[in-house]
């Protein structure tokens, strides 16, 4: 399952203003404003890592998030996200392909409609954010906690940013710890007990399975960025992240098939010779840079690249353009575009490449050689005067989006995003 890919829109408005010479200051954020989020994501592929690089990869996710900001002071915004992702998932329904239907011929090409077929993931995210009186500094704190049936994430992080140069110059800095539990869910035919009278192959089944002793992830990262306005028209930033990561980062349900060893089915279905063993730590350093150019009133162009390089002998190159279209006051047009291409890591094999004797090894696609495009289309409708009232809130604006996927590995997909924003009167 390409749980990265599930992506849900996230909108926030926090506005900064300065002391003016009266001595009056301005509140960061005049009323407490509310963000109604929702999206739906869909794929479907042939390389499903839990069957081994081979299988239905069709996932469904429905996300909805609600996000809220409370101005506590003059200076000082709480922002509270939580939300639900319920998903289904055809490749995820094959980590026991023998429970649910007993009609239904075993296969990784079709779904099972046992337990592990759907899960749900809900977050919680607070954050505190202070702004300094002349509005040139803001600090802030956040936490994360996650869970789903077979993960449990708990995150800290901080962060703070500088204006320079008359605040045409501005430099932040953010950390952030994950600390990671996993509660291993293992291929059926790799637990304990495990028997079945219909079994075919040359001998008895045998693998080399053996359960992960650390069943925790911790994930460290530090972000820098610049951003700078560079004329009237013109607005860049810099970025660079370094991200180190320790403990299981292997995935516990995710099969692996070795070329030297003899195969063994029940039904169609092959059985695992192990699951993915990947190194213990892994070192990510993305760097990446924005450019803005203001053609008109009319006309914005959003451009983005981003160089990704692992310790894992991943690295990429990510490219896109977003054109941001006002048609009227209210309402924006953005259609935009997205390219990446991608190295394989080390430890990649398709089905069968990889052997016995190896000390690591996956057949996780998303961790293969390939390229992939995105085209996107969005809509804004804004009403910086919240005319349309709902009880006590007032609609400021409301986004609709939608983008398609297509992954040179075969991988497709498309996700619908919406998202409205409210102002509490």
């Amino acid at each position: 399952m390409n749980k990265y890919l599930i992506i849900s829109l996230l909108f926030s408005f926090v506005g900064f203003s300065q002391q003016d010479s009266t001595g009056y200051k301005k509140r960061v954020l005049d009323a407490a404003e509310v963000d109604l989020l929702f999206s739906y994501y869909n794929q479907d592929g042939k390389n499903a890592a839990v069957t081994g690089g081979e299988g239905t990869e069709e996932l469904s996710d429905a996300t909805s998030s609600i996000v809220v900001q409370l101005p506590l002071n003059e200076d000082d915004v709480l922002t509270i996200d939580a939300g639900i992702s319920a998903y289904t998932s055809a490749s995820s329904s094959n980590i026991n392909p023998f429970d649910g239907d007993i009609n239904r011929t075993a296969s990784p090409f079709s779904a099972s409609s046992g337990a592990s077929r759907q899960d749900v993931l809900a977050h919680f995210n607070p954050t505190y954010q202070h702004s300094s009186d002349d509005r040139k500094s803001t600090y802030n704190v956040n936490a994360y906690i996650a869970n789903e049936y077979d993960y449990f994430s708990l995150g800290l992080g901080a962060g703070y940013s500088r204006f320079f140069n008359e605040k045409n110059t501005e430099f932040s800095i953010s950390g952030k710890v994950y600390l990671d539990t996993w509660n291993p869910q293992y291929p059926t035919e790799l637990r304990d007990g495990f028997f079945d009278s219909r079994i075919t192959g040359n001998g008895n089944y045998t693998n080399q399975f053996s359960a992960f002793e650390k069943e925790n992830r911790n994930s460290y990262s530090l972000s820098l960025g610049l951003m700078q306005i560079l004329s009237e028209k013109v607005q860049g930033s810099i970025f660079m992240d370094v991200v180190l990561q320790n403990g299981l980062l292997s995935t516990p349900f995710q099969r692996v098939y070795f070329g030297d060893t003899s195969d063994f089915y029940i039904q169609e279905f092959q059985l695992a010779d192990d699951v993915e063993r990947l190194p213990d730590s892994r070192l990510k350093i993305p760097i990446g840079a924005r450019l803005n150019y203001f053609m008109n009133d009319l006309v914005v162009l959003r451009t983005y690249y981003r160089f990704y390089s692992d310790d894992w002998g991943l690295s990429s190159h990510t490219a896109s353009l977003e054109i941001p279209i006002k048609i009227s006051d209210s309402f924006t047009l953005y259609p935009n575009y997205r390219f990446y291409n991608q190295t394989a890591a080390d430890y990649f094999y398709e089905k069968e490449g990889a052997l016995s004797s190896y000390e690591f090894y996956t057949s996780d696609f998303d961790l293969s050689k390939y390229k992939s495009h995105q085209y996107g289309l969005g809509f804004r409708y804004r009403d910086i005067f919240t005319r349309t009232k709902l009880l006590r809130f007032g609609l400021k604006t409301v986004d609709l989006r939608f983008a398609n996927y297509n992954r040179s590995t075969g991988l497709n997909a498309f996700i619908v995003s919406l998202g409205a924003t409210f102002v509490v009167d």
